[in-house]
């Protein structure tokens, strides 16, 4: 028995310290994935070394203190996303006249067929904008019948599990399909009207994750979500990004994006909302984000039914404050920046190169 807690102690250890190692490789950052799995097995871990351990014996005692160590770091991770952590992003006030603006984001996955079940829940939640990932021409087919109460609408349909489809009932300005990165991975970038006048920035995004079936490194996604993070960091309008970003929201590239960009997280403090994988409720993490400016309150944040994909959906609703206000967040060292600009010139990209919905604007205007 203290043989095999030994061993699983080291197995923990390794796989604790794996995901510090700066390494881009998949099989490295696929471990950034499991930290709440992680986390279960190393209480569990400790809790069989505190039964049967004779801890009067000091050479017994690294063993627990490696799985300790383990099951700390796990939490320092995922604490911020559950309500023992103070909420990042303020609650919408019961009083609140301000515009809102509700996002359902859905990853369809391509090959589902069951459509219906996500025009019932579009129809049940009436979101004003409805983003749908891995969405080809038959899924756009299908969606074209909420053309009715979605007039504006931006359609990237492909059957490479990339495509997107951007359906909204505010008008949509300014708007731009970009491949960033990858010639095959699109994003979709525009300003939304709110039912006052005001004009927000929005971009859905899908980078292509680390795996041994697509790339086999995290460099292609992290430098467009980090190129995405630098192109609205010093931007003063408000700006909402969102997708299924293939990364959880406790990653270090995940924390990374939240430091350059200055966006605010509405999860912290409040849960993990664990999109992915529908199918399998032990192996589930936080796929799909969404990131706000401080412009914003939140009104209300909910993981939606199964629709027969391997993510769920996400709505989320946000109200427009008029101005920014402080809310907590956090902000990037030199070593931060640093580290994102290495990422960006790896896969020989800039901000420059985003689509900025809110400069073409005020370009027009002037």
């Amino acid at each position: 028995m203290v043989i095999g807690l030994w061993l699983a102690s080291l197995l923990l250890a390794l796989l604790t310290l794996l995901p510090l190692w700066r390494f881009e490789a998949w099989w490295v950052r696929g471990l950034d994935f499991p930290r709440l799995q992680l986390a279960v097995l190393a209480g569990v871990i400790v809790t069989l070394q505190l039964l049967f351990t004779d801890l009067t014996r000091l050479n017994q005692w690294p063993m627990l203190l490696i799985s300790s160590g383990c099951l700390i770091f796990q939490l320092w991770w995922i604490v911020p996303y559950t309500p023992l952590f103070r909420k990042e992003v303020m609650a919408t006030t019961a009083d609140n006249t301000k515009p809102c603006i509700a996002i359902l984001n859905a990853n369809v996955l391509g090959p589902n067929r069951n459509a219906q079940a996500l025009i019932d829940l579009v129809n049940q939640h009436q979101p004003d904008i409805l983003v749908t990932l891995e969405s080809n021409s038959w899924w756009q087919q299908q969606l074209d019948q909420l053309s009715d109460k979605y007039g504006y609408s931006v359609k990237c349909p492909l059957d490479n599990l990339y495509g997107m489809h951007v359906y909204s009932r505010l008008p949509l300005h300014n708007t731009a399909i970009q491949f960033l990165v990858e010639d095959n991975v699109p994003s979709i970038h525009a300003e939304a009207e709110l039912d006052d006048g005001s004009r927000i920035a929005v971009h859905f995004l899908h980078p292509a994750p680390p795996s041994p079936t697509e790339n086999p490194s995290s460099e292609e996604r992290d430098a467009e979500l980090l190129v995405m993070a630098s192109s609205v960091k010093d931007v003063k309008t408000p700006v909402i990004v969102a997708g299924d970003l293939n990364d959880v929201a406790w990653s270090e590239t995940t924390r990374l994006f939240r430091k350059i960009s200055g966006l605010l997280d509405p999860r912290i403090g409040r849960g993990m909302f664990n999109s992915y994988h529908a199918d399998y409720p032990f192996m589930r993490w936080p796929l799909d984000h969404l990131f706000h400016s401080s412009h914003f309150t939140l009104q209300h944040l909910q993981r939606l039914p199964s629709i027969g994909s391997d993510h769920f959906p996400m709505l989320i609703r946000l109200c427009y404050t008029g101005q920014q206000r402080p809310q907590d967040g956090i902000d990037p060292d030199q070593d931060d920046k640093e580290l994102a600009q290495d990422k960006m010139m790896a896969q020989a990209v800039s901000p420059e190169q985003v689509h900025r919905p809110e400069a073409l604007a005020v370009a027009r205007l002037s």
